[in-house]
């Protein structure tokens, strides 16, 4: 049955646009290849296979998108649209994700390799993200103010400009989505850079937006590296706004980049997010979420909860049981119904991956399970077993660092203000959670967390009306819910004088 599944996916494939038998970027409303001639293969991390050819831009083509995207700010009909008219447009693009929703998360599947059942969720989030901006476009959005003059002063929201946006391959339609949806509905244009490695289904979003008549310039979609077409729109003085999901490394080179014109920036980054279990939790409950928080994904998400953090007296019950459940992780082609975990997304990361396995051991923490590369069947791909350190002390590498994969670290503690001192550890700050049916304690940990997105007795839950980011080094800005809609408005004050007479404030 996988091999039907990823058939007829490769076969949808072949409706991507296509000139010289190159999937083309989109720019100014128009299919067209790199300007230099660039292509770059992608695979599939299942298999390794080749899926397609892809334009590969570079810093020329990110400059023609921004000409464009400028052009359609300051002069094209978007600017003239009321908010009901984008919002009406929005509504009929989700509709129209819904009605390829085989479709698109086929795409995901074969081009980033995570199971159906989750890319499937990934597209029906995006078509609801879309709707939730769609909606949000048309509510009030200022101010008004007693102020001590005889005035009328009340504040505005505007559209920002020009929004350069760069996403990650990890959830590739839905991270392209959070970023699009809340700038289109505020009334921006958009260049997206999709990652190098999953540029797949957002080419198809771009096709259901050229068939829905978006203006052109509106969305661009530049393919490329991050070094060439990401540093070109965090760098052109004709971009008003950056927004970057990805490494806190990659985040520290585009706010230099800003800098250029004093840019808006958000950003959304790593994060070594801690998941506290006390002894009193729900047992069940918080074995499940302990490993959905890590090993959904394969591992490979900016929030997964990859730091264990577990009460002594528990620890030993637990560890048997969640050792005992990783073990039967089905991992395997994200087409085999059967598969919980897929590959990791290519062969440079799984080695990312493995030499962080590697720096475990050399540290001494205690491998209890996983730590290899799978072979068999699986040979081909980039699978990795599920993997769980114990024994592990703050200062090691697994400890402190983003391994962004299936890797498990487990710590623990003898009274609540060592959890919380455990987990407020590190240098990020995006998520976290905790477990326990002590709800006061639960809160008191929780409100003491230094992290952006908590979750008590449940961990990975996203939603759109809720404002998704981190604290220290996890970011800047927060995406989602009407933080995400003001992150791309600038605020007008705008002052009306009721008693229009001179001032007086010089002598005639």
């Amino acid at each position: 049955m996988q091999t039907t599944e990823r058939s007829a996916a490769e076969q949808i494939l072949r409706n991507l646009p296509r000139v010289n038998g190159i999937v083309p970027m989109f720019v100014n409303g128009a299919w067209q290849l790199a300007a230099d001639g660039g292509t770059r293969e992608v695979h599939n991390p299942a298999n390794g296979r080749v899926i397609a050819t892809v334009a590969e831009g570079s810093a020329a083509d990110a400059q023609a998108a921004v000409s464009a995207a400028r052009k359609a700010f300051d002069e094209g009909p978007w600017g003239s649209m009321s908010a009901a008219e984008r919002a009406a447009l929005l509504f009929k693009l989700a509709d129209a994700i819904d009605a390829n929703r085989d479709e698109l998360m086929r795409i995901d599947t074969l081009n980033n390799g995570k199971p159906l059942r989750e890319t499937e969720y990934d597209v029906i989030d995006a078509a609801n993200c879309f709707r939730y901006y769609a909606g949000l476009a048309t509510k009030p959005h200022g101010q008004t103010f007693d102020v001590p003059a005889p005035s009328q002063t009340f504040t505005v929201r505007e559209p920002i400009g020009v929004c350069g946006q760069i996403v990650p391959w990890n959830y590739p339609l839905l991270m392209a989505t959070w970023k699009l949806a809340p700038a289109l509905a505020a009334g921006n244009v958009c260049i997206l850079k999709p990652a190098e490695l999953t540029p797949l289904s957002t080419i198809r979003l771009a096709m259901l937006m050229q068939e829905l008549e978006f203006p052109a310039g509106v969305v661009n979609i530049v393919l490329g590296a991050g070094a060439t077409v990401g540093h070109a729109l965090a760098a052109s003085e004709l971009v008003d706004k950056i927004a970057f999901t990805g490494g806190t490394k990659t985040g520290r080179s585009i706010m230099h980049d800003a800098t250029t014109n004093l840019k808006k920036i958000s950003l959304e980054l790593g994060g070594k997010s801690p998941n506290v279990v006390f002894a009193d939790a729900d047992f069940d409950t918080a074995i499940d979420y302990a490993l959905f928080g890590i090993f959904a994904n394969a591992g490979q998400v900016c929030s997964a909860g990859s730091r264990l953090i577990v009460e002594r007296s528990l620890h030993d019950r637990f560890m048997d049981r969640l050792v005992e459940r990783a073990q039967k992780i089905r991992v395997g082609d994200g087409f085999d119904p059967q598969t919980e975990m897929g590959p990791i997304i290519s062969p440079v990361h799984r080695e990312r991956v493995e030499g962080y396995i590697a720096a475990g051991r050399d540290e001494g923490a205690q491998l209890l399970c996983g730590g290899d590369r799978l072979g068999g069947p699986l040979a081909e791909g980039n699978f990795i077993a599920p993997t769980v350190f114990d024994g592990t002390s703050p200062s090691m590498r697994i400890v402190q660092e983003e391994i962004f994969g299936p890797v498990l670290v487990v710590q623990t503690f003898d009274n609540e203000a060592e959890a919380i001192a455990l987990a407020n550890d590190t240098i990020y700050g995006l998520a976290g959670g905790v477990f326990t049916q002590d709800i006061a304690k639960a809160h008191r940990v929780i409100r003491k967390m230094r992290a952006g997105i908590t979750w008590i007795n449940t961990y990975h839950p996203t939603y759109n009306e809720a404002p998704w980011g981190g604290y220290k080094q996890s970011g800047i800005g927060r995406e989602l819910g009407t933080y995400g809609y003001d992150a791309y408005t600038e605020v007008k004050q705008i002052n009306v004088n009721l008693d229009v007479e001179p001032s007086g404030w010089f002598s005639e």
